[in-house]
């Protein structure tokens, strides 16, 4: 199977923040992909800006290194110099006056232009302010800002109101890359494009959901940065959340940006409060030389947590008593991004000694090895009569798609390409970001009221035992974590 390119309109891409870590492992990585795809056009122009005084060639010069470290290239690929001719930079004030004019001179008139703030959020206000007011963007751009948005919702309130003086909401691209992932859009498909599933998808059929996203490693190296959010803030209210939203939410009149946001929306607020015995919190703790939490986070005392696992439920009439159970954390025994539903068991078995039928079980594979696993019941091949068992259908996008499927696009190949298009169906609104943290701040506020320890774990386990009986007490069972 070939995957169709379709090149996108000519553009000028100001990176602010270019110089960082996010612009070398996938901004940079992903738009020389694009190009060596054919999706950019030959005049496009991609302009870094950050306060490291340097000019053209060494900004290239980074590039290049960059590329060839995080895009699997060589120095000396001929596509990768073509594609740095395409790069040029600013040295720019992005809190003072330094740079805006060069900026201007550089941008063209009468093509798409667009602005990555690859900066932190207090950046933000200030790079619109001088966008705006340095004539360099105007009512057609676009500008692209990265997560946190805020970290409750006075926060993602104010942020919204700081970008919204000076960009209108069509302008403002929120990007989380979990929603560039394919099988994330997969998932959109497999409801929406076929009369198998869509049916079945509720309460009378489904028992439960459980959405897992673990990690093996720790919060080494970021651990200042990490213990003022933890888990829930990290990924709970934006990455899960968003996971969340696309397996709940109603069919949307049309595959159009505020259609299929408005159905996520409508799932954000039917979210029923969360009991206390419906959350637990996780710490990984010292394993030999290997430092615990506390440690990696410098705060011996720190109360913050590496995991969470909660029951979630939805008052709607397609979930009610349909639970949803999410996991995320920290140093757990494999790298794994996963959505299980499970269907509901046969209300009746007519077959008597050959093995009781199992439930259904659809497996949604984020990472590693994207693709889809359908669990159905068979007879197992041999003489000696009817004797059930459970099998697999599997479609891994590589083996499926032949090898124009193994080299899938990462998520920030094809969201950077949706803001070139002018297409936000994959990127957050301002109103979806409000309600997500409406939802969350009480869960955080008890926390921090209660002053509870989260449950200690060790690195390379599933999680806390108390996350175990999280589910026990309900007659279900974590799926296991592996790769």
């Amino acid at each position: 199977m070939v995957s169709r390119v379709i090149p996108v309109e000519d553009f000028d891409l100001v990176i602010f923040g270019a110089t960082g870590d996010l612009a070398h492992r996938k901004i940079l990585p992903g738009l020389f992909k694009r190009y060596v795809a054919g999706q950019v056009p030959e005049s496009a122009q991609i302009i870094g800006a950050a306060r490291t005084e340097q000019d053209d060639a060494a900004f290239r010069d980074m590039a290049a290194a960059a590329i060839a470290e995080f895009g699997g290239v060589a120095r000396d690929d001929p596509q990768l110099k073509d594609f740095l001719r395409h790069l040029s930079y600013v040295a720019i004030d992005a809190q003072g006056e330094g740079g805006w004019s060069a900026l201007k001179g550089k941008m063209r008139g009468g093509v798409v232009q667009a602005f990555y703030f690859s900066v932190a959020p207090a950046l933000f206000g200030d790079i619109a302010e001088r966008l705006a007011g340095h004539g360099i963007a105007d009512a057609d751009s676009r500008i692209v800002v990265e997560k946190p948005f805020g970290r409750d919702l006075s926060s993602a309130k104010a942020l919204n109101q700081t970008l919204a003086q000076h960009f209108d909401e069509h302008q403002i691209y929120r990007i989380d890359h979990y929603l560039g992932k394919e099988t994330v859009q997969n998932l959109m498909a497999v409801r929406f494009a076929n009369v198998l599933f869509e049916p079945l998808w509720n309460a009378q059929f489904i028992d439960h959901v459980q959405i897992t996203v673990a990690e093996t490693v720790g919060v080494a190296g970021r651990g200042s940065y990490y213990d003022k959010s933890g888990a829930i803030r990290d990924m709970v209210q934006n990455h899960m959340m968003q996971l969340l939203c696309l397996i709940a939410m109603e069919p949307p009149y049309h595959f159009d940006p505020d259609a299929v946001r408005d159905e996520k929306l409508k799932v954000i607020r039917a979210l029923e409060p969360l009991a206390p015995g419906d959350i637990v919190r996780g710490q990984y703790q010292a394993d030999g030389d290997e430092p615990g939490y506390p440690q990696d986070a410098g705060d011996g005392h720190s109360r913050t947590e590496s995991y969470v696992a909660m029951k979630v439920r939805i008052s709607n009439w397609r979930w009610q008593g349909t639970p949803f159970y999410l996991r995320t954390g920290k140093k757990l025994r494999a790298r794994t991004s996963e959505i299980a539903i499970t269907f509901k068991e046969p209300p009746h078995s007519i077959f008597d000694d050959s093995g009781t039928p199992k439930a259904n079980e659809l497996v949604i594979r984020l990472q590693p090895n994207e693709g889809m696993n359908l669990k159905v019941m068979i007879k197992e091949p041999g003489p000696g009569g009817m004797r059930l068992v459970q099998v697999p259908l599997d479609m891994s996008f590589a083996d499926a798609l032949g090898p124009d499927g193994q080299d899938m696009p990462d998520a920030y190949e094809r969201l950077i390409m949706d803001v070139i298009r002018g297409n936000q169906t994959l990127f957050m609104r301002g109103d979806e970001v409000e309600a997500a943290w409406a939802w969350t701040d009480p869960i955080i506020a008890a926390w921090e009221e209660g002053k509870q320890r989260p449950e200690p774990y060790d690195a390379g386990s599933s999680g806390p035992e108390e996350a175990l009986r999280l589910m026990h007490r309900d007659n279900r069972r974590w799926r296991e974590i592996r790769a």
